[in-house]
């Protein structure tokens, strides 16, 4: 029921204008969003580059409706990319995008034709590129766009969603050739015939898919902030014997930074994933949606550094 009042929350424009005039709203974006500029996301990434930490960063935007919009989108990118190179981040900062902020539901051409400028970008700056996940219906067409993009950009990634039944299979599928994975539990609202629902379910299915990747021949990233996920995930990677060149972790900007300072000081590679934008709002209201726990975690965090 949260989760539902949540989400339709994060489509209410109505509410998102009490929240972002709310005063403890701007300490929580504060938090957990470099800020809306260009500016704020690069010092961002210097900063964790220089304790260690890589970072994957998210342009913000929401519910892109037109070519205009989609175009835009592309061009945040490209100069987000130049400037990356510019300030040296590359290659411990890429970039992560979603293919329906450039125009994937209305016209499938625009889309590809901007995510392969985006790729380029990426390359020339010496860095790449993970394509992120959104709901089930857009499963078939991200992993098809990647499978073809990777040709092209070997180092691409992409996500799998642990949430989903399906993705034991396309974890199998995908599990050779250095492909780089992001695991996570999934962040989006699925019916029942194609997702699982409880806790325990959901976790059961990440630490089976984490399996998987550990026993192949990819790249996976580790996506989780759950403590006894990653202590599961540490246990693993001894016992498959992986490198720390064979795999990385991944948390959200913000969240437990003291334990992402741990598994990097420990040799891991530990990967930010860093939104900027002024469009922060639907995508804290899809954090706190992914598990309405979340809702008191987001505001333990305010007072806590760990």
């Amino acid at each position: 029921m949260l989760r539902s009042v949540i989400l339709a929350a994060s489509r209410s424009k109505r509410v998102e204008k009490l929240v972002e005039s709310a005063p403890i709203s701007r300490d929580v974006v504060r938090r957990f969003v470099a800020g809306p500029e260009l500016v704020d996301v690069v010092q961002a990434a210097e900063q964790l580059n220089s304790t260690g930490l890589l970072s994957t960063i998210d342009f913000l935007g929401e519910d892109t409706l037109d070519a205009t919009q989609a175009k835009n989108t592309r061009d945040a990118y490209l100069t987000l990319l130049d400037s990356l190179a510019e300030h040296g981040l590359t290659p411990a900062a890429e970039v992560s995008v979603k293919l329906t902020a450039l125009g994937q539901a209305f016209d499938t051409g625009l889309a590809r034709a901007s995510i392969e400028d985006i790729c380029e970008a990426a390359q020339r700056a010496g860095t790449t590129v993970t394509l992120d996940m959104e709901n089930h219906t857009t499963t078939d067409a991200t992993l098809e766009a990647f499978t073809e993009l990777r040709k092209d950009f070997p180092t691409i990634g992409t996500v799998l969603q642990a949430h989903l039944q399906r993705t034991e299979g396309d974890c199998r599928a995908l599990n050779k050739d250095g492909m780089r994975i992001r695991l996570c539990k999934g962040a989006y609202s699925e019916p029942a015939a194609v997702a699982y629902h409880s806790a325990r379910e959901v976790d059961r299915s990440f630490v089976r898919c984490l399996n998987i990747l550990l026993s192949g021949q990819g790249y996976p990233m580790f996506a989780t902030h759950d403590p006894r996920l990653v202590s599961i995930a540490e246990e693993r990677i001894d016992h498959y014997r992986r490198t720390s060149d064979t795999f990385e972790f991944q948390m959200l900007y913000g969240v437990r930074p003291a334990e992402q300072q741990r598994l990097a000081d420990v040799g891991y590679a530990m990967r930010v994933y860093v939104p900027y934008g002024e469009q922060w709002y639907g995508y804290l209201m899809r954090r706190l949606a992914e598990r309405p726990a979340n809702v008191s975690f987001f505001l333990r965090a305010l007072s806590s550094k760990g």
